[in-house]
């Protein structure tokens, strides 16, 4: 059994593979939550941590005591060729969604689309060299930054509501301008890529890949879980090459 840990900048995800199979996932709040827990992953015999956070030695540190822990870096191997320029600053859920999609489709252009705290755009070539994307604000952190960098906007939560592109109020018109846009975003970029390189494959992942599948235009494939997977791959991966 695989424990995959992936920390994010919102929350921490803890998953429990049997070689490939996905047969456990908790969501933790902080790093002391997750540690509190860690009985309940007794099973596991290796583990993996990703993290897109500075400080992690604690968590590895306490992981260790309970089974072999390694922590996801730009040293970890990987089968894709890292063609990144700054490698040491490439978020490792960026990385590892691109190895996930990579073992579910080799030898082929794909663009990962990670929606969750930020949109992080990935992109792999059909001969398995990781080049690089983009990252824009997400669709909560647009929501935070219009109320706490104005006066008057209020904070507006998200709802599974249709959302007019006519806001007939200021939340609605929130609703409008930051769902649509970050719609009009995806789907334009998505339209970028398949310009440049036909036939790619579009895998959407992360928090809001769910509400936002069903809102672009664009045929895609929604992966969840995509970076725990990858994770998995990765650990999988070197534990092969031992």
């Amino acid at each position: 059994m695989n424990l995959v840990i992936d920390i994010g900048n919102t929350r921490i995800k803890a998953a429990l593979f049997n070689d490939d199979l996905l047969e456990d996932l908790r969501i933790f709040h902080s790093s002391e939550e997750l540690l509190q827990d860690i009985g309940q992953f007794k099973d596991a015999s290796r583990c993996i941590v990703g993290s897109v956070v500075t400080e992690t030695s604690n968590v590895c540190g306490q992981l260790g005591r309970y089974f072999p822990t390694t922590l996801f870096s730009a040293e970890t191997k990987i089968p894709l060729k890292n063609l990144y320029r700054s490698v040491s600053t490439l978020g490792s859920d960026r990385i590892a969604a691109s190895v996930g999609a990579y073992f579910l489709q080799p030898d082929k252009n794909f663009l990962v689309i990670d929606a969750g705290t930020c949109i992080k755009y990935n992109f792999t070539n059909a001969q398995n060299e990781y080049l690089g994307g983009g990252i824009s604000p997400g669709i909560q952190m647009r929501l935070i930054s219009l109320h706490e960098h104005t006066s008057k906007l209020p904070l507006v939560k998200l709802t599974e509501d249709p959302i007019d592109l006519i806001g007939e109020n200021t939340e609605q018109s929130i609703l409008s301008g930051v769902v649509n846009g970050v719609i009009s975003e995806i789907d334009g970029i998505i339209d970028g890529y398949q310009n440049r390189f036909p036939g790619i494959l579009v895998l959407l992942t992360g928090g809001d890949s769910e509400f936002l599948a069903k809102r672009l235009k664009n045929s895609i494939f929604a992966h969840q879980n995509l970076v725990l997977k990858g994770l998995n791959d990765i650990l999988n991966y070197n534990f092969a090459k031992v």
